[in-house]
């Protein structure tokens, strides 16, 4: 017996690195598995079927049940047809992780609007496109749902050459803070993922020897058991995971200065005076490495 024994699941950009890990494990835990992936190259160029295929055969090898879908998450028509292809093909939906995604890195003195527009396109309309179909057709089935979104250390702490990425893994952020609200009314969690993982994504990131300390395998447990019946009541939270260290990111508040709204406004210096006195108790950012 699997922790997702009847459950269906889309896992895109499942062809390689944590995608893979994550279809992998869900399968053995008794999912049905969706294995999107376009195919292409870490900048999102170029398409082919291999990736996914090769996936969804690995599964099959096993005795689990999987079938590939091509599509392009940031294409609406391609979004719509993998949450049907889960449908058509295991009856329904009931786990959708948004995984896929691409690198244009770059300084931003040396930013162009097109790296800026395809890393939004991919990383942030692709995660809503898919997310929409999958909610949707939860709200459908009225049975209640997971939802996975992959957003980055980038976004929510920040990461030099990266701009356009961090922009939208932390738009999913603010996105995902609010589906989690809309999506309790209908036992549809919504929870976010920072992994730290060497994979072909993050290969020229992160040096060699992290290969076996942060393989994509170890994240994956975490984020399989997000999925299940036992976390329906974790939702609108951000889980930090790699190797084997899980870490939860919450919001801090520090209170600078504070008097009675009736009172005229802060003057420019008076409040300038609060914001340099309160600087030195300002929390220490947290980094990348501090959470490995």
């Amino acid at each position: 017996m699997g922790l997702l024994d009847g459950k269906v699941a889309l896992v895109t950009g499942a062809g390689g690195g944590l995608g893979r890990t994550h279809a992998l494990l869900l399968a053995e835990e008794g999912a049905a598995v969706v294995v999107n992936d376009l195919g292409g190259a870490r900048d999102g160029t170029g398409a082919g079927t291999t990736m996914a295929d090769q996936v969804a055969q690995e599964i099959r090898d096993a005795g689990g049940q999987a079938v590939a879908d091509y599509g392009s998450v940031s294409d609406g028509d391609a979004a719509r047809a993998m949450v049907q292809r889960a449908v058509d093909e295991f009856g329904k939906l009931d786990i959708a992780i948004n995984n896929a995604g691409i690198l244009r890195d770059k300084s931003f003195k040396n930013m162009t609007d097109d790296m800026w527009d395809i890393v939004l396109d991919v990383h942030l309309r692709g995660t809503y496109l898919v997310t929409k179909a999958a909610y949707d057709q939860m709200i459908e089935q009225e049975s209640g749902g997971r939802i996975i979104m992959t957003s980055s250390t980038s976004g929510l702490l920040g990461n030099f050459g990266q701009t356009n990425y961090g922009a939208a893994k932390a738009g999913m952020a603010g996105f995902m803070r609010c589906l989690a609200l809309e999506g309790a009314k209908y036992g549809v969690t919504v929870n976010l993922l920072a992994p730290a993982a060497w994979s072909r994504l993050t290969e020229d990131i992160m040096p060699e020897t992290t290969a076996e300390p942060l393989a994509p395998e170890k994240v994956s447990p975490a984020v399989v058991w997000l999925c299940t019946d036992d976390a329906a009541d974790i939702t609108g939270r951000i889980f930090a995971v790699g190797g084997n260290k899980v870490s939860l990111l919450a919001w801090q508040s520090l209170e600078i200065a504070s008097r009675p709204n009736d009172q005229d406004p802060w003057d420019v210096a008076a409040i300038g005076e609060k914001i340099r006195a309160a600087s030195a108790d300002f929390p220490t950012p947290v980094r990348f490495t501090d959470l490995m």
